[in-house]
């Protein structure tokens, strides 16, 4: 069992009067059972402190499951001994004196010698081992020494018997340390089990000098010195601790004595919040939580697939500019990807801005392109020959025996599985890119110049802040400190003039080294002056604007420059949420990522955050994020909404058709990504 302060910790033993059908709550490792869920909390929040020591191999710094996990390692390592071995060093370790580390290398040193006449080993001659055998074996008075043979030279000679090295034990000193401290139940002196002792028949009294200082009581070696401490009768023990107490309770103030009298009754103290979300109970507070709602999830694509299409249109959508790829709808990339009747123009011009990416950046797939000699304009006829190549290049064998499908025509007969694989095995290769890579380098740049104009903008209001209360209370008692200051920088002013002249100048000419350094070395500019540049240009840009302008524009500005999507948190259950601003819904994804879901309107946001439970760690910094967020989020629902509702009305307002009239597929609203057109195509 691992030990706490180096000594053996107690489990709690069963409660008594357990009913079978009674619910308690148990310890996984150590199969305690408790009653009491507080109980049970702080045993196991004990449990995970790194105060544990494993009793084999002395490690120390540990949590109690991995103090058991090292102790059963050791046990494996122990078994390795053989048997004969195990006698000898028992008898050698019971009532030892020795530390660990000698008593260690002591028993090593009496298992590998001595030597006898015959064996062949190894001997040290000129500072190198030789192939030896021992001749003779020469008693002396104070060290015995070997005559031995070499072996190569047949010569002849004495040897000391640390000059030797002969047969090596089956197992290392490491196995031995731990042997040893699972074997015994005290150290210094070692003290074996009473059971295994016994077993392999071996003392389990001290004798000789030992028998003076120590001996044997109820099982356990006791010090001589301390037995009459031990020997006090429990009345004796009883009387003591009685008048201790009544001498503390006498010194102690009558409100202690109050509050040590009630907090007698209670179980435990309060459980510190926020703990780990399946520990937390329900109780009655959490009465007043609201119902979750359940997200929809009529998505039109496979569930499976759900993750790779927001994967590819958050890629399309965030980086539109670099692929001269004007955006589109979550919707619309859904539906053209399911219709089968043919390729949709938005599937074609994603293709081929994806496809024409690669391409530009010059890598492995410009040169297959270069050594195909395609046509180097990538259009609605060619794209099927650069998507095959793609294929043939980067794609796995399951993917690539669908490009005969892809060279007849027939892309829209592909299953929609496939044509995701497809897209992201495109986008994979596309990030890889060192023109994605710049423009990333490039974003993070801005945003850092307009995140210091931000913290420059906060600094700015509050000193404005702070000098507006200094002059209201300078008002308040009287003072004309305006008045002092005005007059003072009057009559400095003739003192000054000369030197602001002279500032004047030397800015005048600072200016003119910076123009003369920025057109010389704008091609070595280091980072930090690219950085001061940016964060000058935003400040220019802010200087006509008003405090709640210059807020919105620096947001609206980070925004765009999006680098990646981190999920807003997650739920109980490890839940992930997820918001994009450009399709203004909460996305919802299972633990193993094999369910999705999403919420669209305002009051399943509401009931979302009203039934997150803050005593839970995840729950709560997952109800953090959506209140700090939630602006956003509800103007994001917003826009949807309206457009939602817009397209609705201009449906209601079409000239009613007869029935047996079929109207135009441009009109009906599922079909409107057949109207995509790229608007930032580059002709």
């Amino acid at each position: 069992m691992p030990l706490y302060k180096r000594k053996p910790f107690d489990l709690v033993g069963k409660p008594e009067d357990l009913k079978p059908q009674e619910l308690v709550f148990q310890i996984r490792f150590t199969k305690e059972i408790f009653r009491s869920y507080n109980e049970y909390l702080k045993r196991i929040n004990f449990y995970r402190k790194r105060v544990w020591t494993c009793k084999a191999t002395g490690k120390g710094n540990l949590t109690y499951e991995e103090a058991l996990d090292s102790e059963e390692k050791a046990s494996i390592r122990i078994q390795s001994i053989p048997i004969e071995y195990i006698a000898p060093v028992l008898r050698d370790v019971q009532f030892s004196m020795l530390n660990l580390k000698d008593l260690v290398n002591s028993i090593a040193a009496k298992l590998e010698g001595p030597f006898s006449e015959g064996a062949e080993l190894y001997g040290r001659k000129d500072g190198r081992l030789h192939l030896c055998k021992v001749v003779k074996v020469v008693e002396g008075t104070h060290k015995t020494q070997y005559e031995v043979e070499w072996l190569r030279s047949s010569e002849k000679t004495l040897l000391n018997g640390d000059e030797l090295t002969g047969k090596s034990l089956p197992f290392s000193k490491r196995v031995l340390k731990a042997f040893i401290k699972d074997s015994t139940c005290r150290s210094l002196p070692w003290v074996l089990h009473e059971n295994l002792a016994k077993k392999h028949g071996i003392k389990t009294s001290p004798s000789g000098e030992l028998n003076l200082k120590f001996s044997m009581q109820n099982g356990l070696l006791v010090c001589s010195r301390k037995r009459k401490k031990s020997e006090e009768t429990p009345s004796d023990k009883e009387i003591k601790v009685y008048h201790r107490r009544n001498q503390l309770s006498s010194q102690l103030p009558w409100y202690s004595k109050i509050a040590n009298g009630a907090n007698e009754n209670q179980e435990d103290q309060s459980i510190k919040y926020p703990i780990e979300d399946l520990l937390v109970q329900p109780s009655e507070e959490d009465r007043l939580l609201m119902e979750r709602p359940n997200p929809c999830s009529d998505f039109n694509v496979p569930m499976g697939c759900v993750g790779d299409l927001l994967m590819v249109w958050d890629f399309c959508a965030s980086f539109g500019r670099l692929l001269n790829l004007s955006p589109f709808s979550l919707e619309d990339f859904e539906n053209s990807l399911c219709y089968r009747d043919s390729t949709p123009l938005l599937v074609v011009e994603s293709y081929s801005a994806l496809l024409h990416l690669l391409v530009k950046d010059n890598g492995k797939f410009s040169i297959v392109v270069e050594n195909k000699k395609r046509k180097p304009k990538i259009t609605q006829i060619t794209w099927i020959e650069y998507l095959c190549d793609f294929m043939e290049t980067f794609c796995t064998e399951d993917l690539s025996m669908h490009i005969s499908t892809i060279k007849r025509g027939h892309y829209g007969i592909l299953e929609i599985s496939v044509k995701l694989a497809i897209f992201r095995e495109l986008v994979a290769q596309a990030l890889e890119t060192d023109i994605v890579k710049e423009k990333l380098d490039e974003y993070i740049e801005e945003r850092q110049a307009l995140a210091a104009a931000r913290r420059d903008e906060a600094l700015d209001e509050g000193r404005k802040r702070r000098e507006e209360k200094e002059r209201r209370k300078s008002e308040a008692n009287g003072k004309e400190v305006i008045q002092e200051k005005s007059n003072g920088k009057g009559n400095n002013s003739s003192g000054n003039s000369d030197n602001e002249q002279g500032d004047s100048k030397k800015n005048s000419k600072k200016r003119k080294v910076e123009v003369n350094t920025s057109i010389e070395d704008v091609n070595h500019a280091s980072k930090r002056d690219i950085h001061k540049l940016m964060k000058n240009e935003v400040k220019e840009s802010l200087e006509m604007k008003s405090v709640e302008e210059r807020k919105e524009f620096l947001e609206q500005e980070i925004e765009k420059r999006v680098i990646r999507n981190n999920p807003l948190g997650k739920d109980r259950n490890y839940c992930r949420y997820l918001f994009f601003r450009r399709d203004g819904r909460i996305f919802v994804e299972s633990s193993n990522s094999t369910q999705w879901g999403y919420y669209r309107t305002r009051e399943e946001l509401d009931a979302l955050i009203g039934s997150l439970n803050t005593k839970g760690e995840r729950e709560r910094a997952l109800k953090q994020q959506l209140q700090k967020f939630y602006n956003r989020i509800c103007l994001g629902i917003e826009k949807r909404s309206e457009k939602t509702q817009a397209t609705v009305e201009m449906e209601e307002s079409l000239v009613r058709r007869s029935t047996r009239v079929r109207a135009p597929p441009n009109e009906n609203r599922t079909l409107s990504f057949l109207k995509y057109a790229n608007k930032w195509k580059d002709l």
